[in-house]
């Protein structure tokens, strides 16, 4: 082979060369692009999630409706829930921090002589702990609410995953202990420490987030008189009432509750549940629960 032949053969096979070395990055990069794309479906981390947050409207998902899961059943906005089911001048018993052997059978048995159903608002280990008592509540007609699994009134300056897991393992605690396909309603932050976030996975597991209107401060033990005062005055204030049945010695708790719902009855005041999938006017709820 001449000379000029061989510059040519050279010349060939280099062109060749760059050619595939120019396929193997450009099959290198869709790889790439593939795994980091969000149009994909790989996980992403709690710091992805908090920045598409960031992009939320506070009633809703990306400046939608803050509705759960398609297919999920009925559509559960991300907004704080304080108004009633029943509407008009009912009243929402909410029911904090249990269950517990000793106070919630006697709160169950307050509410029966009464006829009123009530929210349950349950510490996850609490409920795997006592699944009867679990089993009881929704025997009863009442509801069940997800409270987390370590009541961590710091939640809101936790990391995304951390929540995540609180609200997403109680509710799976919760529901495995009270059987028969019972689901968990509502999701309320140990001591009312909602983040955007945690809103957002309660909603989009079909738990609305719940407030309250009167927080009786049962759980300091200021006295019968002194927790029956404080529903009569902070009434005005919205329809959820907050009362505990965990956290330490509720005697207190049980002989208010029996008076406030004697005094609702004497008031012809009708009792409900909180609303799920309806609008609710923003309300003050405040710490601690």
């Amino acid at each position: 082979m001449g000379f000029t032949a061989r510059i040519r053969s050279h010349g060939v096979r280099a062109r060749i060369a760059v050619a595939a070395s120019a396929a193997a990055v450009a099959a290198t990069v869709w790889g790439v692009v593939a795994i980091v794309d969000p149009g994909h479906h790989g996980s992403r981390d709690g710091a992805s999630r908090q920045t598409q947050d960031q992009n939320r409207t506070p009633d809703g998902e990306n400046g939608k409706n803050g509705e759960g899961e398609a297919g999920s059943g009925p559509l559960v906005p991300e907004t704080i829930a304080h108004s009633s089911e029943s509407g008009g001048d009912a009243v929402n018993i909410t029911i904090d921090d249990g269950p517990d052997p000793r106070w919630t059978p006697r709160i169950l048995d307050v509410l029966r002589r009464y006829d009123v159903k009530a929210t349950f608002c349950m510490v996850g280990p609490q409920a795997k702990a006592h699944p009867d008592l679990v089993k009881k509540v929704v025997q009863g007609g009442h509801r069940l609410c997800d409270h987390t699994m370590d009541h961590n009134t710091g939640m809101d300056k936790k990391p995304v995953a951390y929540q995540e897991q609180q609200i997403l393992e109680a509710k799976k605690l919760i529901e495995e202990a009270a059987g028969g396909g019972a689901k968990v309603e509502y999701y309320r932050a140990p001591g009312g420490a909602f983040t955007p976030d945690s809103r957002r996975i309660a909603a989009a597991s079909g738990m609305r987030p719940l407030g309250w209107n009167v927080d009786t401060k049962d759980f300091e033990k200021p006295g019968v008189a002194a927790i029956v005062n404080a529903v009569k005055r902070e009434i005005n204030n919205g329809p959820t009432v907050l009362f505990h049945d965990g956290g330490g010695n509720r005697t207190q708790s049980v002989e208010a509750l029996d008076q406030v719902l004697a005094w609702l009855k004497d008031q012809g005041r009708p009792t409900g549940f909180p609303v799920r999938t309806d609008a609710d006017t923003p309300s003050a709820s405040a710490p601690p629960s």
